[in-house]
């Protein structure tokens, strides 16, 4: 696991070092620090042998999905948060997940997960529902 932290320290660095031109943070570097830290901390306690499971719709069965990479980006929901995270499958391939995150006292929980499936959050973000942070 502490090659995952690595990445998402990396990752999360990566996202305060290059803010986009035309975005200010409404969100302070310690609440998107403390994001990023409750996704990767819920990703730990789902792994089952170092991979998120999960039921692909087409063939049924279980399959395993490695972690790779947190994205930096934060999307706005809201008063929740939208965190994407890639991850890789058996054959080698990209697979995103998209966490959807509310603030819980002085941490954030995840309340739903996408698993390759980008249709809702590009239906939210076509209606406007969900922005990237300004």
């Amino acid at each position: 696991m502490k090659s995952i932290w690595a990445v998402l320290l990396f990752a999360v660095a990566l996202g305060f070092a290059a803010p986009s031109a035309d975005a200010e943070s409404n969100l302070s570097l310690d609440d998107q620090a403390a994001l990023q830290a409750a996704m990767q901390r819920h990703i730990d306690r789902v792994l089952v042998d170092g991979a998120v499971l999960y039921i692909d719709r087409e063939s049924g069965e279980a399959r395993q999905l490695h972690p790779v990479t947190a994205h930096p980006m934060i999307l706005a929901y809201g008063e929740h948060f939208v965190l994407c995270f890639d991850f890789r499958d058996e054959d080698g391939k990209n697979v995103p997940i998209d966490y959807y995150m509310a603030r819980q006292d002085r941490s954030y929980v995840v309340f739903h997960t996408a698993v390759a499936d980008r249709t809702l959050l590009k239906e939210l973000m076509g209606s406007g529902r969900v922005t990237r942070l300004k």
